[in-house]
C-alpha cells in the first residue's frame, strides 16, 4: 500500500489569537498550504478530573513529510502543556489541489 502524499493536521489552540498566530507562522514557513479555524466545545480528562472549554480548531493541509516539522514548530509556540497534533492521510485529492498544496508547502 502506497503511503499518502497529503495530509490533514488537526490541532486544538485555547484562543483565536494563539489559533492565528500558529496558522501564520506555518504559512510563512511553507510547511502548511491552509489553515481552517473552527470554533469547538471541548470536554476532556486533564490530571484525573473532568474539564471542558472552549477551543479553536485549527485544521492545517500539507503534504505528510511535513508532519515532524510542524510538530517542532508548534512546540515553539502552544500554549498547552500538552497539545494534540494528529494528522489524517488523505487518500484522494484532485489534481488542480495536488499542485496547489505541492506549490505551498515548497520553500522558496
Amino acid at each position: 500500500m502506497n503511503e499518502a502524499v497529503f495530509s490533514e493536521l488537526a490541532l486544538t489552540c485555547g484562543s483565536w489569537q494563539e489559533a492565528q498566530k500558529i496558522a501564520d507562522h506555518l504559512l510563512d514557513k511553507h510547511l502548511v498550504a491552509c489553515a481552517e479555524f473552527m470554533e469547538v466545545k471541548s470536554r476532556y480528562r486533564w490530571h484525573g478530573t473532568l474539564a471542558e472549554g472552549d477551543e479553536v480548531k485549527l485544521l492545517l493541509q500539507t503534504t505528510t513529510d511535513k508532519f515532524n516539522q510542524i510538530e517542532a514548530e508548534v512546540k515553539k509556540l502552544h500554549s498547552y502543556e500538552t497539545f494534540n497534533l494528529h494528522a489524517t492521510p488523505l487518500a484522494h485529492v484532485s489534481q488542480a489541489a495536488q499542485v496547489w498544496l505541492r506549490q505551498e508547502t515548497t520553500n522558496s
